[in-house]
């Protein structure tokens, strides 16, 4: 059988014997009630309260205020950020808010600022009118934070002056599962969102906790310190939380009270990124599409899902163009200064910093499987990391197979997941 994969611009190709194959799993259908203008509109007509009933409408929270702050995700997410813009403002505008009382804050996390092919990614037909009125966060600026307090958790809570200058906010995002986070979207826009370095870097540190996983929310720490930084938030908050389908297309819109539409979100993500497979596999192809294969920081994500239904001993290969390179820093010298998986993992929990949880998570799956990378980083890099780089997915899976058959599989189970930094597999689970 032939299967096709997604890089860069190009397809790549797969081909074995069908006996082989375990599953193609993929984020599961979901029939949008609508086109996207129709999602949105009718999200804005029933908004989510704080307590699952209806609450406020986005004309009535408008009402009075004079300036909106929008919080809109970076190039790293396939949040649609335009279309839900181009919803928002006609209401913006109804309500008296003129274009001088709106600031759009790109949440960046820690990441790098936008660059100006992102920002039109970002804001698409609305790049010429807004992009004057976009700002990006920067987590290492301490002069542009507000200390405000201290999570449950410990970790010191600074988040972005320009939450405190406006007297509305808008949280914009998506909602699909996050290795570590459980889910993105909702309180994320805040934490890490808008956070500071230090506040940042003490909340992802929660990630070393076995709690902290995919799909998790309670009792997971990371998800305790977002939740504990809504309150000191004081202006109100009005959310416009999107899902999308396998394609990327708009699957659903939730908007109203922010854990309100972010639960709703869940619940619709769960449906379609929790994915059932009959088994563990020997082999899982998991690839990073775009705009998640813009590195391997973030790329990560395809190798912690794929390593949800791969058995030890077996291999991962990670399909990847990383076309910027490797992300943060951090991690990536951790591992390279380290002899073994186990030595980086003594080394983290000796002395934690920022990006520290990605080194874990790849030392954990490399401590226990072999990773190959199919991708734009040298053979150098990866190895310092490692994974094994392979010239196509061909020749990593040949590799991978010959590897399983002198194991003693002699007929080596692979595992495909086209898009592997959302499809959350679930080995053993019921088939439909």
């Amino acid at each position: 059988m032939k299967v096709p994969l997604p890089y860069l611009d190009k397809t790549l190709f797969l081909e074995f014997p069908g006996e082989n194959l375990l599953a193609v799993a993929e984020p599961n259908e979901y029939a949008a009630a609508g086109a996207p203008e129709e999602l949105l509109a009718a999200a804005l007509a029933k908004p989510h309260g704080p307590a699952g009933g209806e609450g406020e409408d986005l004309a009535r929270f408008l009402r009075g205020g004079r300036g909106l702050l929008i919080i809109i995700n970076d190039a790293t997410r396939p949040t649609p950020t335009a279309a839900i813009l181009a919803g928002l403002l006609p209401v913006i505008e109804g309500a008296g808010i003129s274009r001088d009382g709106l600031t759009l804050l790109v949440a960046t996390g820690a990441h790098r600022g936008p660059t100006e092919e992102e920002y039109r990614q970002i804001l698409g037909d609305l790049y010429g009118p807004l992009r004057p009125r976009c700002v990006h966060h920067d987590a290492r600026k301490d002069e542009d934070m507000v200390d405000i307090g201290t999570t449950r958790n410990g970790t010191p809570m600074a988040l972005n002056r320009a939450l405190f200058s406006a007297d509305r906010i808008i949280a914009t995002g998506s909602v699909e599962p996050h290795y570590f986070a459980g889910f993105t979207g909702g309180r994320k826009a805040f934490l890490p969102g808008i956070a500071s370095y230090k506040t940042i870097q003490a909340n992802h540190k929660q990630a070393l906790s076995p709690r902290a996983r995919s799909l998790a929310l309670e009792g997971n720490p990371v998800h305790e310190d977002m939740m504990d930084a809504l309150p000191l938030i004081k202006a109100p908050v009005f959310s416009v939380m999107t899902v999308l389908d396998k394609e990327q297309g708009l699957a659903a819109v939730t908007a109203g009270d922010l854990m309100g539409s972010f639960y709703a979100a869940v619940e619709i993500a769960r449906k379609i990124f929790c994915v059932a497979v009959p088994a563990k596999a020997d082999i899982v192809v998991s690839v990073a599409k775009f705009p998640m294969d813009i590195d391997l920081y973030q790329s990560q994500k395809a190798i912690d899902n794929g390593a949800a239904a791969l058995k030890d001993g077996g291999t991962l290969i990670l399909v990847s163009s990383c076309r910027d390179g490797i992300g943060d820093e951090a991690y990536a010298r951790l591992l390279a200064e380290s002899a073994s998986p186990a030595e980086a993992i003594e080394r983290i929990r000796a002395g934690y910093k920022l990006g520290y949880h990605k080194a874990a998570k790849m030392a954990e799956v490399s401590g226990r499987a072999v990773i190959m990378a199919v991708s734009e980083l040298s053979a150098e890099r990866l190895s310092s990391m490692f994974i094994e780089k392979s010239p196509s997915p061909q020749q990593a899976l040949e590799k991978a197979m010959a590897r399983a058959r002198t194991a003693g599989s002699p007929r080596p189970l692979i595992l495909i997941l086209p898009d592997g930094c959302v499809t959350v597999p679930d080995p053993g689970a019921s088939v439909p």
